[in-house]
Order: structure tokens, then C-alpha cells, then sequence
């Protein structure tokens, strides 16, 4: 991830926090908290049925992406922020950029014993891939006319199961 991609995320975050758009909270409500994995892990075994039923390449992506997006909230929720539900997306993707990068980069760095640099890399790896993930499903929920490919959606669902295993791992659930 290049330093000026870091820098917008950086400001975009600050903005933010000053507009509103995402807040600290002052107590963490295990129900909220829940309620989050939870509807990460449903939009993962649902997108994982879809793909195995052949029932819809569109809405396999679809739900790989609300997983990885339900679990990126429930880590910034554990971190004390919570967003608005104004510009939800493009707000959860830049808080996790801030947010995220150096302790997935950290996570890495102890659970198997990598160097720094491949761990800053494998980490901003993962935040490129729910970042285009959530271009990908905008694109292809809302302007894509013709059908989506299946390896798109085995993509999207690979990069889903992959991002909710390292983020439960962080979060130690």
C-alpha cells in the first residue's frame, strides 16, 4: 500500500471522527459486538452455500463482501469506534486502513514468526483485498449488466473465509 493511499485514509479518518461519521465509544456493548460477528459469519456461510448451489455469482460476492465488512466493524467496534450510517463503507474501509494495518502487520509478526517487511506487506494485502472487494461488489451489484464469472466469486469467498479467519484471530474469538 503506497504512502500516499495511507495519507488520504489518514485524513479521510480524522475527517471523519471531526464530522461525525465515526465515534469513539465510551463502553463496548457485547450485544452490538455480537451481533457483528454474527452477521459476518451468516453472510460467509450463505455466500459459501450460493457458490456450492450455483445459485447466484452475483450475490456470492455480494455476501463474501458483507462478511469481511461485518467483521471489519466488529474490530473497529472493539477498538472503541463505531460508525454512522452515513458513507458506512467508504468510512469502514479508511478506519480500517488506519486502524488495522499495523496490528494485522503485529498479528503476523507473532503468529508465524515472518519478517517485518513481509508482514507489512501480507497485511496491507489484506486490506487492498477488502478494499477492492467493496469496489467489486458495488460495481458488480449495481452496474454490472452481464453475468458475474464463478472464479470472480470463488475469489470474493476465498478472500472472505481468509479475511474473517485473521480478524477472529486478532480479536482472539
Amino acid at each position: 500500500m503506497d504512502e500516499q493511499r495511507i495519507k488520504r485514509a489518514e485524513d479521510n479518518f480524522k475527517r471523519y471522527l471531526q464530522e461525525g461519521k465515526i465515534k469513539k465509544v465510551p463502553k463496548i456493548d457485547s450485544l452490538i459486538y455480537t451481533t457483528y460477528l454474527r452477521n459476518a459469519r451468516e453472510s460467509l456461510l450463505v455466500a459459501g452455500q450460493l457458490f456450492q448451489n450455483k445459485t447466484s455469482s452475483l450475490w456470492v460476492v455480494v455476501a463474501s463482501y458483507y462478511s469481511m465488512f461485518y467483521m471489519a466493524c466488529a474490530y473497529l467496534y472493539m477498538l472503541g469506534y463505531k460508525t454512522s450510517h452515513e458513507i458506512v463503507h467508504l468510512v469502514v474501509n479508511e478506519s480500517l486502513i488506519v486502524q488495522g494495518r499495523h496490528k494485522i502487520k503485529n498479528h503476523l509478526l507473532e503468529a508465524y514468526e515472518i519478517g517485518k517487511e513481509e508482514a507489512l506487506s501480507i497485511s496491507d494485502n489484506y486490506l487492498k483485498d477488502y478494499e477492492f472487494e467493496k469496489v467489486k461488489r458495488a460495481t458488480f451489484q449495481y452496474e454490472t449488466t452481464e453475468n458475474i464469472k464463478e472464479s470472480k466469486a470463488q475469489t470474493s469467498l476465498s478472500r472472505a473465509k481468509e479475511f474473517l479467519t485473521l480478524m477472529e484471530e486478532i480479536l482472539g474469538k
